[in-house]
């Protein structure tokens, strides 16, 4: 019998990614509904731009959301799905009653820095189990919210 899974992925090491990737989808969702309450609440000066702006952030992340756990699947394995569970995994934790637009810009500067930790810890993962398919995924995240991360450090000054 192969210990192998329906990739070609040896079973043990897929186990290792899905759970991996099971905190980083926790991380995920935390940081979304983080990012949708401020979109819901930010008030003050800059309320116009950054009400659109994390839209777009949250729009971006739900997509994610749903890309990691169909990599999970991919693997072979369950994607955690109970907010529950989301809350004691994750390294994000909810963010309340935050209003102030600066504030805001903050908390999702500080989710996407974690969410960049966890993605390269991940890479690290599948670089040593050959999985080419969650590193390019975990690349491609991290490139982009790099850029993110610069940005949102620029607009904070």
């Amino acid at each position: 019998m192969s210990d192998t899974n329906s990739i070609g992925l040896h079973e043990a090491s897929a186990s290792q990614l899905a759970e991996k990737l099971n905190e980083l989808l926790a991380n995920y969702q935390i940081f979304y509904m983080n990012v949708r309450g401020y979109h819901w609440n930010v008030k003050g000066r800059q309320f116009f731009e950054l009400h659109v702006k994390f839209e777009e952030f949250y729009t971006d992340l739900l997509t994610k959301v749903d890309e990691v756990a169909e990599r999970i699947l991919t693997l072979g394995h369950t994607p955690v799905h109970a907010y529950s569970d989301y809350v004691k995994i994750a390294r994000i934790q909810e963010d309340k009653n935050v209003h102030d637009g600066e504030a805001c810009v903050r908390g999702v500067l500080e989710g996407y820095q974690t969410l960049i930790e966890l993605q390269r810890e991940l890479l690290s993962l599948a670089s040593d189990a050959d999985d080419e398919g969650t590193a390019a995924q975990a690349g491609d995240y991290i490139r982009e919210q790099e850029k993110t991360v610069w940005m949102l450090g620029a607009y904070l000054g």
